[in-house]
């Protein structure tokens, strides 16, 4: 990666070069001061945008606000304008030095392409509408709120930034030649398609609206998603040119005066989309739009204030803010939004929201909304009762106005679960009653309802009757089933407890004692072979049917996935002295570099199925070899680089991990209960629900000292290693003593 990128970097240097000396613009352009609060200094907008395509955080330094709807910036491309579809998911990839222009829309570190519409392409040529730029990486910079960009084909300086719904874009045309602002109706993230779109231009009014039906990764899947422009612009109209494709604006630059675009975004009617901007940016000026977009995200990091060197505050902030990204705001300024059944909807005392990745976020992100964001924990539940009540189903991964069906499962009962446990404000029987309806394999897809019905009949999925992911599918709804019952116990429905209770269990069912393993078993009852150094990568990249029955990773890795049972689990090695022996060899054939070309079938944060495991030592008896190996992961996993992480963010999911174990505790996923792990901070004060406050004090704290003496919460010293949620939730103390 590195010679390719030395390779890149000088043939588009050379371009840029040839631009420069044939047209007299400076190679090197002085980029505006950055405008950044006191948290927001420390982001790095760039982290996890670069590095192995596969293993690349699919991040993006597109301008947002936390939790909003548009996130507007750069769609990039090789050379001679092919975007490819195997890079970065989110239209930014470091490693590319072309961008076809700056789109409103995209997902957050997932492996799905989606949204990017509504693209604008600047160019100093009419006739040349649509260019691929070559830019430098010297001529960028992003911080929360913000992005800009010098593109010196057109010699114009490309700043953007955001509210929830709206876009604001300036362009500073550095020559007298026309300013050409291109605005393609078509566009969408590479691979996708637009199967209708139109445009409309008011000259009288200086604004224009437009459609889009795009069909990306998960949009595509439930027959497209109907998206509405309305954009206002400033400068001096010299011609336009719009059909069903695309708006060419051309503006009189002879005074060199910036041209602004304001654009909003509504998934109901471009009517919609208008009132969006009135209520939002009218009357603003971009410098207004992007100091209101930097306060949010400073009042967002703020709800955590640690101290800590310089480093660990960067990638501490870092992966806050890709922990804020999403979910979406999928509801506009009057309140209504556009539901599940294809009907317009009023959310009644919420904000409601979609690009909810939960199969990976229900394992930490909505635990940290818990804590520091209750209003986006308590939207996110709202939504998805509202998205079973209208489209029929529980959502597993809802994008847009529809159901994905990415990933297998039910997760959504994990994050509903864990909220009921925690007593969360909602309809806790509602609720329920569509989670249990959900675990008996009611108004669910049909491959779900075949999987589950094998589950609850058969105690298991037989590898023989399931297309595939046999193991993996049994040990999460064997998790799925004990957050369940836990839920039912504490709702008082214990005959549903003890069904669940017993299905958790049933984990067991195939788990081969002689190979001490989980692994795939038929519906004869016979163990089918496994490779546990082996990742289903293989069958992936050569078709082949290997490892079929484990989901993105192997059987070493998805060998410690009943951790809502440690202890039965660990009975099924024998002793706890093997159980820690053969986590730590695992932990110890670890990759030995970040976001590796093959992860390994080791200890591997960057996927999902296998990022607890650190924490499993302490439920063995060896909480120091948790916090020797959280210590080593929080150092050796996580950086500001382009590679930052060590795998798909999704949905801010390894952010998240950073921020729990860096804060020195960890959710199990599903329950009340958080590990102790090693804190990286100094000290830390979080700001829970009520402004209530959370402070971690770590005694004795040096760079290297990283096991734990003792850990006390309002002076009560807490025992095996962990603690629950309600001896945090009122605020108090968290002390650490280091030996």
């Amino acid at each position: 990666m590195n010679l390719l990128r030395i390779i890149i970097s000088s043939l588009v240097s050379f371009e840029l070069l040839f631009t420069s000396v044939f047209s007299g613009i400076p190679l090197k352009y002085n980029m505006p001061e950055k405008k950044t609060g006191e948290l927001t200094s420390y982001v790095n907008c760039f982290t996890g945008t670069g590095g192995i395509p596969w293993a690349c955080a699919m991040l993006s330094p597109a301008a947002t606000v936390p939790f909003g709807c548009v996130r507007v910036g750069p769609d990039t491309c090789a050379s001679g304008g092919v975007a490819s579809i195997k890079t970065n998911t989110s239209g930014y990839y470091y490693e590319h030095r072309h961008m076809l222009g700056f789109s409103l829309g995209r997902l957050s570190g997932t492996g799905a392409r989606d949204y990017g519409m509504f693209r604008v392409t600047p160019s100093s040529s009419p006739e040349n509408s649509k260019p691929a730029h070559a830019f430098s990486h010297e001529n960028e910079s992003a911080y929360p709120g913000y992005y800009s960009v010098f593109l010196p084909g057109a010699d114009v300086l490309c700043e953007m930034t955001a509210s929830d719904h709206c876009a604001y874009e300036r362009y500073s045309f550095k020559s007298d030649k026309p300013a050409v602002l291109y605005i393609d109706a078509k566009s969408i993230l590479s691979s996708g398609s637009v199967s209708e779109s139109d445009t409309a231009v008011n000259e009288e009014n200086c604004s224009l609206t437009a459609y889009s039906v795009i069909h990306g990764t998960f949009s595509e899947r439930y027959q497209g998603l109907k998206v509405y422009l309305y954009a206002e612009w400033e400068g001096r109209l010299s011609s336009y040119d719009n059909d069903s494709e695309g708006i060419k604006l051309v503006f009189d630059n002879s005074d060199r005066s910036p041209v602004s675009l304001r654009m909003a975004v509504s998934f109901i009617s471009s009517e919609s989309a208008k009132n969006n901007m009135s209520s939002e940016i009218v009357g603003k000026s971009f410098d207004d739009v992007r100091d209101e977009a930097v306060n949010e995200w400073e009042n967002r990091l703020s709800s955590v204030r640690i101290k800590a060197d310089e480093e660990t505050k960067r990638i501490f902030y870092t992966s806050l803010y890709h922990a804020m990204i999403m979910p979406t705001d999928f509801t506009d300024s009057d309140g209504k939004y556009f539901g599940f059944d294809g009907k317009t909807h009023s959310a009644g005392g919420f904000t409601y929201r979609t690009d909810l990745s939960l199969w990976d976020t229900c394992r930490n992100v909505h635990s940290l909304y818990t804590l520091i964001c209750p209003d986006i924990q308590r939207d996110s539940i709202y939504s998805l009762l509202e998205m079973r009540e209208q489209g029929g189903k529980l959502a597993r991964w809802p994008m847009g106005a529809g159901y994905s069906g990415s990933m297998f499962g039910n997760p959504a009962v994990i994050m509903l679960s864990e909220s009921i446990i925690k007593n969360l404000d909602f309809d806790y029987e509602k609720a329920y009653d569509y989670m249990k309806s959900a675990a008996e394999g009611q108004n669910v897809s049909d491959d779900t309802e075949r999987d589950i019905k094998l589950f609850n009949e058969k105690g298991y999925i037989p590898d023989d009757m399931t297309d595939r992911y046999s193991v993996s599918k049994t040990l999460e709804f064997a998790w799925q089933a004990s957050a369940l019952a836990t839920a039912a116990e504490k709702l008082g429905k214990e005959d549903d407890a003890e069904i669940y209770s017993e299905r958790a269990g049933y984990y067991k069912n195939i788990w081969n004692p002689e190979k001490k393993y989980f692994m795939p078993k038929d519906s004869g009852g016979s163990y089918g072979r496994i490779y546990p150094y082996i990742t289903s990568f293989i069958d992936d990249i050569f078709g082949t049917k290997l490892i079929k029955a484990f989901c993105e990773g192997s059987a070493r890795q998805w060998r410690w996935s009943a951790f809502h049972d440690t202890e039965g689990m660990i009975n099924l090695f024998g002793s706890k002295e093997f159980f820690v022996s053969e986590l730590e060899t695992f932990m110890k054939d670890s990759s030995s570099e970040r976001a590796a070309l093959d992860p390994g079938s080791g200890f591997w944060i960057g996927n999902q199925h296998d990022i607890h495991t650190p924490y499993l030592f302490n439920d063995a008896g060896r909480p120091d070899l948790t916090q020797k190996w959280i210590r080593w992961t929080l150092q050796n996993r996580f950086s500001t680089d382009i590679d930052g992480l060590d795998g798909n963010d999704d949905g801010g999911t390894l952010s998240a991990w950073y921020v729990f174990s860096a804060l020195g505790f960890y959710p199990v996923a599903g329950t009340d209960k958080y590990w102790t792990g090693s804190p990286l901070v100094e000290s830390a004060e979080l700001t829970l629900a009520g402004g209530k406050k959370l402070s971690v004090i770590v005694n004795n704290y040096t760079e290297n000292s990283f096991y734990v003496d003792s850990v006390e919460i309002n002076g009560k010293r807490i025992e095996n290693n962990s603690f629950t949620h309600d001896d945090i939730v009122n605020g108090g103390e968290i002390v650490f003593t280091m030996k």
